[in-house]
């Protein structure tokens, strides 16, 4: 005869979840650390582009001025160094537009976070709605910086907590 074993309050979490059921991972904890070392490069990078865009953007909308590199200053015939000249008429001729430089950059490297995202997003398996918060960080000033931290401490508290999940090889 089989002895019945008596049910445990602590083996029934809140709506109805078992809380002594592993966490299941996409991949291995070398795998989950090394996304999340590439998205903690990705989102400070990120970030960083995103403010220097932001500061581009003040300075060419505020101020009516564009970040140049080399060239000619069109008034003075003067070779130009570098610094902020007139967006119109062109303060520079045959300079180099740091301006435009910074957007094109911080477009690819928005591209290259989101794919750490997902990587991480993946390996982690979040629900959808931590993905948009993840590629939210790129596009909001300082958001990634934020946002990486937060899920970083995430990553490791749950990592931890499960130390047995994440191995499949």
């Amino acid at each position: 005869m089989i002895d019945p074993k008596p049910a445990t309050p602590s083996a029934q979490a809140p709506g109805g979840k078992t809380s002594g059921k592993k966490r299941r991972f996409g991949g291995t904890e070398a795998q989950i650390r090394s996304a999340l070392k590439f998205y903690k490069v990705m989102a400070y990078l990120t970030g960083t582009m995103l403010l220097l865009l932001c500061a581009e953007l003040v300075a060419r909308y505020g101020f009516g001025q564009y970040l140049f590199a080399g060239g000619t200053n069109a008034v003075t015939g003067q070779p130009f160094g570098f610094g902020f000249a007139d967006a119109e008429p062109p303060g520079v001729l045959n300079g180099m537009n740091v301006s435009v430089t910074v957007l094109i950059v911080h477009g690819w490297m928005y591209v290259v976070y989101l794919i750490s995202n997902f990587r991480l997003w993946s390996l982690m398996r979040w629900p959808f709605l931590k993905l948009v918060l993840l590629a939210l960080g790129g596009v909001v000033p300082f958001l990634s910086f934020i946002v990486e931290k937060k899920f970083h401490a995430e990553v490791e508290a749950e990592l931890a907590a499960n130390p047995q999940a994440p191995q499949r090889y």
